[in-house]
């Protein structure tokens, strides 16, 4: 488990961090959320020991974090740091070869990856060659060469096109289904909501929303009413619990603050006549980032 306990970082008078707590079980995948300056990459840098936290404690495995666990930890960071002057094989035999690898065993691994990626060809051309997605998978294979227990990754998917978002989906999916325990920051919700166990949104260094996906959104209480037909719903909106109404193109979307209140839409809905659609929805994770950060939302 990775276990982040009242942990503050502060820069002079100006509080980055401000108490946080979190727990990554064994296996599991966290992801974590934040406008810009709210602390993530901080974070991320205080659990590798980057940064000296000003207070707190951050374990793994119930150990500090030092260089007897750091080749069994993996990192992207968010600013890329390839040489461009280098070989792909070069640049990725280096940073194995950093984490105790033999050439070999990286050289295997790195076949592996770049068909994994689609890439088997850029195996001896230099960084600087290559595309800005290819430069990203290149340096995603760096940290994962060695196969990490403790992945950490600071926005792995912006600059991709959806292609190459799905290669690389896929694979850190792949190295959480083999056992890494992997904590990645992202401005995509639907990506920590498709892949995550485990949610952390912080504002301005502090933890607005923690905890399991699932249970988070049951405990946010608001749920999304889609209703589609050829009528006009806007009477919907005077039922009480309905805290927002939303006619679009192909159906009406209604918010309302406790699923208790599905029961008396659908009634009304049924006094106008036929529909194609009427569900209620858990609100999604961009919603509720939406609902608690507000303006900073990105």
């Amino acid at each position: 488990m990775l276990d982040l306990q009242n942990v503050t970082k502060q820069f002079g008078t100006f509080t980055a961090v401000d108490n946080l707590n979190i727990q990554v079980p064994e296996h599991e995948m966290l992801g974590f959320l934040g406008g810009n300056g709210a602390g993530k990459t901080t974070t991320f840098r205080m659990i590798l020991g980057l940064l000296e936290k000003t207070s707190g404690s951050i374990t793994y495995n119930g150990k500090p974090i030092n260089y007897s666990v750091t080749d069994h930890i993996g990192y992207l960071p968010e600013e890329r740091g390839l040489n461009p002057k280098l070989k792909v094989s070069e640049q990725i035999n280096y940073l194995g070869q950093l984490k105790g690898m033999k050439r070999a065993e990286v050289l295997r691994e790195l076949k592996y990856w770049l068909d994994r990626f689609e890439v088997p060809e850029n195996m001896n051309k230099k960084i600087e060659s290559l595309s800005k997605g290819n430069q990203q998978k290149i340096q995603l294979i760096g940290a994962i060469i060695h196969r990490p227990k403790l992945l950490i990754l600071d926005e792995p998917f912006s600059g991709l096109d959806p292609v190459n978002v799905e290669l690389l989906k896929a694979s850190v999916k792949e190295m959480n289904d083999n056992g890494t325990t992997i904590v990645f920051s992202s401005h995509r919700m639907e990506h920590v909501e498709e892949m995550c166990d485990r949610v952390c949104i912080l504002d301005k260094g502090k933890t607005v929303v923690s905890g399991n996906i699932k249970q988070v959104k049951q405990d946010f209480g608001r749920k999304e009413i889609i209703i589609a037909g050829d009528h006009d719903f806007s009477s919907l909106k005077e039922i009480s619990g309905v805290l927002d109404f939303k006619q679009n193109r192909n159906d009406v979307r209604l918010t309302i603050n406790d699923q208790a209140v599905a029961p008396h839409v659908f009634e009304a809905v049924k006094q106008l006549g036929y529909v194609s659609r009427f569900e209620v929805a858990e609100p999604s994770l961009n919603d509720i980032f939406i609902a608690k950060v507000g303006r900073r939302h990105e």
